[in-house]
């Protein structure tokens, strides 16, 4: 019988458990969680041919001395090959890669990548191609980007309950998180990730809250090849607010 999931909550309960109790050392319900959400995976596997160009850019830029007619200056270029890829064993935490363990995050597209370091109007980007230098296989967690989350006073179908604990796992992947130095926000998609990445498979794939396309957290630094990279100029940044549901009015009227 294929395996299915407890309860609706069980995302929740997980959560819970890797940011607030054990993180290195999981319980039985952490470690079920893990092998049901990779056993119930089979249509988010995605699989990316050799020779495919993904994008990645980093905030600023090298500089190279010019001269002419006797006067030298320093002009901005674009950032070594080197430098377009992470520094081994000096990796800040992010959403895939705890600190100190890198992986190389791309995006499929060039403005999603520039988008996703954020530059402020005028902000100089080094951006890069890089060409996958074999085939790889992805688990997709960009599948329920955007989706309302529900909720439940009993427990539903469990094909309704499959679904629902995906898209709260989609939107953990792509929602943003506070930095708050004492709280592990990024510690359950860490492990997943992880635990994907022993069953055999080469990165993650979540949709970008920055830009129209998506990212690719690559878990060797070496399945791609910078392949060429530019300098780009910030010449405008666009930021759209919405209305919360909280909001209230003040009566001064008596």
């Amino acid at each position: 019988m294929p395996q299915q999931f407890s309860s609706w909550w069980d995302f929740n309960r997980f959560t819970a458990a890797v940011r607030e109790r054990a993180r290195f050392v999981h319980d039985a319900h952490v470690t079920e969680f893990l092998e049901t959400l990779y056993e119930t995976s089979a249509t988010r596997h995605r699989t990316i041919p050799v020779g495919k160009i993904v994008w990645r850019a980093q905030l600023g830029h090298a500089t190279e001395e010019r001269s002419q007619d006797d006067v030298a200056w320093d002009e901005p270029v674009p950032y070594a090959a080197d430098r377009m890829k992470p520094m081994r064993f000096a990796a800040h935490e992010g959403r895939v890669n705890p600190k100190g363990i890198p992986c190389l995050y791309v995006s499929n597209d060039k403005k999603t990548a520039m988008a996703e370091v954020r530059p402020w109007l005028g902000a100089l980007v080094s951006i890069a191609q890089l060409k996958l230098n074999k085939k790889i296989c992805l688990v997709d967690f960009s599948v329920g980007h955007g989706v309302k989350p529900n909720f439940y006073f009993e427990e539903p179908h469990p094909a309704e309950r499959e679904k629902s604990i995906w898209e709260q796992v989609d939107r953990a992947f792509s929602e943003p998180v506070a930095q708050d130095v004492a709280v592990a926000e990024y510690a359950p998609t860490q492990i997943i990730s992880e635990f994907f990445m022993k069953k055999g498979f080469d990165g993650v794939v979540y949709k970008s809250n920055f830009g129209e396309g998506f990212n690719i957290a690559l878990f060797d630094l070496e399945v791609a090849d910078v392949v060429n990279c530019a300098l780009c100029k910030t010449k405008s940044v666009v930021i759209d607010f919405g209305e919360s549901e909280s909001a209230y009015v003040i009566d001064r009227s008596n």
